[in-house]
């Protein structure tokens, strides 16, 4: 008889479940911390909007600006870009303003995927969570 080397089809059908177990266990935990990473983005975003928006009142004599390009195009800049011309990191951002107050909204791309809450900061600095619906 010939001294074969190599693995038998038991072998490698162990050592494919095995891997196939660590798989289903990592998997959730990732997409979980990529989740939870999206949300505490959001929410740096918008504080990120409120903290220019109040810096912009306060240099203005309690008027807030009226439009994010107040912030972004002002010299020197209140915000370095325009949150709201894009998505990022899974969630939608929405600015609306009046020289009274200004209201930021973050929303997830897809409720559940991206993010499990929709965020809001208003005059104040003041964060509100809800739980995303869609």
């Amino acid at each position: 008889m010939k001294n074969r080397k190599g693995f038998t089809l038991v072998e490698i059908m162990i050592v494919v479940a095995i891997i196939a177990l660590l798989a289903a266990i990592a998997i959730p935990n990732l997409l979980r911390a990529r989740l939870t990473a999206n949300e505490a983005a959001a929410q740096a975003t918008l504080r990120t909007m409120s903290t220019g928006s109040e810096a912009f009142g306060a240099a203005n004599n309690g008027n807030y600006p009226t439009a994010i390009t107040d912030l972004t195009n002002a010299t020197p800049a209140y915000l370095n870009e325009d949150y709201t011309a894009a998505s990022r990191q899974g969630y939608n951002y929405t600015y609306d303003s009046d020289a009274s107050g200004y209201t930021a909204n973050a929303t997830p791309i897809d409720c559940g995927v991206t993010g499990n809450h929709d965020y809001s900061i208003t005059t104040g600095g003041v964060l509100v969570s809800a739980n995303c619906t869609g």
